[in-house]
């Protein structure tokens, strides 16, 4: 499992310790470069003080093997006259001033100068100077070197309490239950963990919501389906007492519609539930909405004509929308059969698709007894039917289309129609805007 401590941790510490080793290089380095100044400086200095000797003898070599330089002199004629350690490996032969000298020891710096008719060089082995340079670095990182379990340590300690928040909300998160889905509080928090708590309050406020739409949603289902499934219990004892061939074919014809009527309602709730917000989307494609009116009229053509209602197309314009076709068609479906239900005989329903201003617009007129202002809001309302109406129905054919409607970003309207009749308008985004405004989401 992938630990944030673990890797700030092991990231920090192999940071600091990659900082301190290029920081000891740079010292031996700088140190380095220091030390060829002052060795160089010495080596001038010694080369100097050995002019005031006398170099009669034949070699002489005396100074010990802890010395670091070494001395050699030529004559004027080019003979070695002196060498203060013969077992030393040095070219015989020397180049004025400074030079750093190659050996089978190893490089030398070395300093060459002529006084008095001789030839001075004083040498110095690389590997001295090197040394102390090493030394100072390694006194430099020491430090550091020694303070880095206690550095690791404080990482951990600043890590985890920087952490700490993160640990809090999880608990907080851990103790909500869905029936406390409070909002986590945001005081006292790290910039770096507001914008994600946050977004955990939005979406336990979409949860909570959800969870608070499908409790009212099996309450007023079961409240629902208790009536005609009451009935249909009621009717079948009936049609078992039933004496004579004609009671028991008007008592089975009675749990045939109670069968109908319960269907219908199971079917329009599970259409309810497929168009809910919290529901899985659907593949989208252009639907042609006025073929969708011609063939839902064509669909509803029988039903109004034995109910002696005029059903037809009043204005039929190109339009199109990109949506759920089949969600579509149950939109525009339960508004005609809605029409139809509530236009009495001898009534007329009109539906018009158009496009105006971006939008594509269905209307469904029909000069049925209309919605009085007041109630206009609350026939979307699930299971909500007027008192005033005794036409059948389960109160969830609008708000099925208003679902519809908004899963499609559009908008519906109850309007009042010429006479007494109730004028729906729906208007959906044009499949060209829908399109040119997903292309520049993507």
């Amino acid at each position: 499992m992938t630990s944030i401590r673990r890797q700030l941790i092991v990231g920090l510490i192999a940071v600091v310790a990659l900082a301190v080793f290029l920081g000891a290089a740079v010292v031996y380095r700088q140190a380095l470069a220091e030390l060829d100044h002052i060795f160089d400086y010495q080596l001038k200095q010694m080369a100097l003080s050995m002019g005031d000797q006398s170099f009669d003898s034949a070699l002489a070599g005396n100074m010990q093997e802890e010395f670091d330089f070494v001395v050699q002199v030529w004559s004027q004629e080019g003979a070695l006259v002196y060498f203060s350690r013969p077992h030393a490996t040095l070219p015989s032969h020397a180049l004025l001033g400074f030079e750093t000298i190659t050996t089978a020891e190893g490089p030398w710096r070395a300093f060459s100068m002529q006084m008095r008719g001789v030839t001075i060089q004083v040498a110095q082995p690389m590997r001295v100077r090197e040394k102390l340079a090493a030394s100072a670095a390694l006194r430099t990182v020491l430090p550091f070197l020694v303070l880095l379990p206690l550095l690791a340590l404080l990482v951990w300690f600043l890590i985890g309490r920087g952490l700490r928040p993160l640990v809090v909300m999880a608990t907080a998160v851990k103790s909500r239950t869905p029936s406390a889905l409070d909002a986590l509080s945001v005081d006292h928090l790290p910039e770096e963990v507001r914008p994600l708590v946050l977004a955990l309050n939005d979406l336990l406020s979409r949860l909570a919501q959800a969870l608070e739409s499908q409790r009212q949603f099996v309450a007023d289902a079961a409240h629902e389906l208790r009536t005609p499934l009451t009935a249909l219990r009621l009717q079948t004892q009936l049609a078992e007492r039933a004496h004579s061939e004609g009671d028991r074919r008007e008592a089975n014809a009675a749990v045939g519609e109670g069968l109908q009527r319960a269907t219908r309602v199971v079917e329009q709730l599970l259409t309810l539930a497929r168009q809910e917000p919290e529901a899985a989307a659907r593949a989208l494609s252009k639907v042609d909405v006025l073929e969708l009116a011609r063939t839902t009229i064509a669909d509803h053509a029988l039903v109004a004509e034995a109910k002696l209602v005029d059903l037809g197309m009043a204005r039929g314009e190109p339009a199109a929308v990109e949506g759920e076709a089949e969600a579509l068609r149950i939109m525009l479906a339960n508004l005609v059969d809605n029409a139809i239900r509530y236009t009495p005989p001898g009534g007329r329903i009109d539906v018009s698709v158009y496009t105006e201003a971006q939008y594509a617009v269905i209307e469904v007129i029909d000069s049925g007894p209309g919605i009085p202002p007041e109630e206009r809001t609350r026939v979307f309302d699930r299971f909500y039917r007027r008192a005033a109406t005794d036409a059948p129905g389960s109160g969830l054919g609008l708000a099925i289309v208003k679902r519809i409607v908004e899963r499609h970003g559009g908008r519906i309207a109850l309007l009042d129609a010429p006479g007494n009749g109730l004028r729906v308008r729906v208007e959906m985004p044009d499949a060209a805007i829908s399109a040119a405004v997903s292309s520049w989401a993507r």
